[in-house]
């Protein structure tokens, strides 16, 4: 099972390196993944998810709906209408502008620790008045205690060095009352820990499941269209570290996904 030469050398670097390290390097692999022809005009870089429970969407938004469902499942039992929404990790913003378009908040602000992926997502959406996007770090947000009435975390927090700093700083700028929706991908002993980091920060937890299999469905419908245009996209010695990032088939997380190794979870919180 091949990771890429890229790759491989991050994930090394990863394990020798202290947490700050692995921030800075993260950062550096969101910069990049934000210039990359790879993506081109893709909003999205999320795995996906399928359901029963789909969502009508414009016909614009149909080339990206299985993208556009995990954003949908994250955040279908909460009522954005009106509210102060915080985005954390919103990549290349694709998410953000669906639900400032979709469900009418009185703003959405877009919170990305990669500067370039900022500037795409302002060049790319700025029209949209609701929303703004800004450069932060989700472990030291700046914004005042209980900003917000809804937050929500899409697919990236598997990056953050310190999870518990990340959940206290959600609680904190979180309204009392307010929703804290929550989804990303783990091993099940790591699952446990942030299970219970929720609940000794003081969340209530409203929902939680396992989506795995649902995101394995999405991952297997458009595998080969992700492929290809990383093909196009980007050179050979670099294609299989894009592969990995993205998920495809035969890829160590795809693998990891079907053999249990790592599940893919939600959860629903409030303060």
């Amino acid at each position: 099972m091949r990771l890429g030469l890229p790759a491989r050398i991050f994930a090394t670097l990863l394990k020798v390196f202290p947490s700050k390290i692995g921030d800075s390097m993260w950062r550096w692999w969101y910069q990049r993944l934000a210039k990359a022809k790879a993506w081109g005009e893709f909003g999205f870089m999320n795995y996906g998810f399928i359901d029963d429970n789909q969502p009508v969407l414009d016909s614009e938004d149909e080339s990206d709906r299985l993208f556009i469902q995990l954003y949908h499942m994250n955040i279908r039992d909460i009522e954005l209408n009106g509210k102060e929404v915080l985005e954390i990790g919103s990549g290349r913003g694709g998410g953000a502008n669906w639900i400032a378009r979709t469900y009418s908040p009185q703003s959405l602000t877009a919170l990305d620790y990669s500067g370039a992926a900022v500037k795409l997502c302002n060049q790319m959406y700025g029209r949209q008045e609701n929303l703004q996007f800004v450069e932060g770090n989700a472990m030291s947000l700046s914004f005042e205690d209980e900003s917000y009435d809804i937050i929500y975390n899409v697919e990236s927090s598997h990056c953050y060095s310190n999870m518990s700093q990340f959940i206290l700083e959600v609680y904190r700028v979180l309204k009392a009352g307010g929703h804290f929706a929550w989804t990303d991908f783990r091993d099940k002993k790591t699952m446990e820990y942030i299970h219970q980091l929720f609940l000794s920060t003081g969340f209530e937890i409203e929902s939680q499941s396992d989506i795995t299999e649902e995101v394995i469905a999405a991952l297997d419908q458009i595998s080969d269209d992700k492929q290809s245009k990383i093909k196009n996209g980007t050179n050979v010695i670099i294609r299989r570290s894009f592969e990995t990032f993205a998920g495809v088939r035969n890829t160590p997380v795809y693998d990891a996904f079907i053999k249990g190794d790592l599940g893919y979870y939600r959860y629903l919180l409030r303060k």
